[in-house]
């Protein structure tokens, strides 16, 4: 059964950095993918980065160029770096694993296990 552990959640000022960990016993499966979601209250949970067993990325338009997706195969773990944080980023930060397709995605049904989430928050 996949685990997955988030930490490095807080509580930040506008325009500070936050870095995400995930810990799981996903990465020794041959074609995994791994996703960062977030969901605010009253909102959908969306998808924020994923990345793929290649170590290919993709990023929802609104975090590119602030968040960077990575992954420490040797320590299991999954990262995102978030930079020049906005109120907009407050919420609960979920990491995910995928398994069988080629490609990751953000789409939150291609995605087989979660975490229980790392709570950020963003002051103005």
């Amino acid at each position: 059964q996949v685990q997955l552990v988030e930490s490095g959640g807080g509580s930040v000022q506008a325009g500070g950095s936050l870095r995400l960990s995930c810990a799981g016993s996903t990465l020794t499966y041959s074609r995994y993918y791994m996703g960062w979601f977030r969901q605010a209250p009253g909102n959908e949970r969306e998808g924020v980065a994923c990345i793929d067993s290649s170590g290919r990325t993709l990023y929802v338009d609104s975090v590119k160029g602030r968040f960077t997706i990575s992954q420490d195969n040797a320590k299991n773990t999954l990262y995102l770096q978030m930079n020049n944080l906005k109120p907009e980023d407050t919420a609960m930060y979920y990491c995910a694993a995928g398994f069988g397709l080629k490609y990751c995605t953000t789409a939150r049904r291609t995605y087989n296990a979660w975490g229980q989430g790392t709570q950020v928050t963003v002051s103005s």
